[in-house]
């Protein structure tokens, strides 16, 4: 009789090294889900504005509040890092970007350019009076 090997039937976790693509896209998905919930308070601010404005000052307050604009700056940065990752996985869909600097490149390029693209919003979103 031989002796069975328990093994997993498939590769998990633990047997892969984590690269900053393979994390980049996990956090592709999740500011995808993000960008619903945002989506919602987008859909709350323009009920509001369309409502009067009591309605309109009551989302302000919310915005204007240091969690609202946690929540808006997070926003902001699950757009722009979904954008710049949609393109990348764009680049990728045409047959561009596999070599492996390549892929290192968009990748970087798009964790820091979403960061970058949101610091920019806010200091010209700032800059223009926006918040006030």
């Amino acid at each position: 009789m031989t002796a069975r090997i328990e093994r997993p039937l498939s590769p998990h976790m633990q047997v892969y090294r984590w690269t900053l693509t393979m994390a980049l896209s996990i956090v592709h998905r999740a500011t995808g889900i993000a960008l619903y919930a945002g989506t919602l308070l987008l859909a709350w601010w323009l009920i509001a504005a369309a409502s009067g404005p009591a309605a309109y000052a009551h989302v302000q307050a919310f915005t204007g509040s240091i969690i609202g604009r946690l929540i808006v700056f997070g926003y902001t940065w699950a757009l722009m890092h979904h954008m710049l990752s949609g393109i990348r996985h764009f680049v990728w869909d045409l047959g561009y970007g596999f070599k492996a600097n390549e892929r290192e490149a968009l990748t970087w390029g798009a964790a820091i350019g979403g960061i970058v693209l949101t610091v920019l919003i806010w200091i010209i979103a700032y800059a223009i009076g926006g918040g006030r």
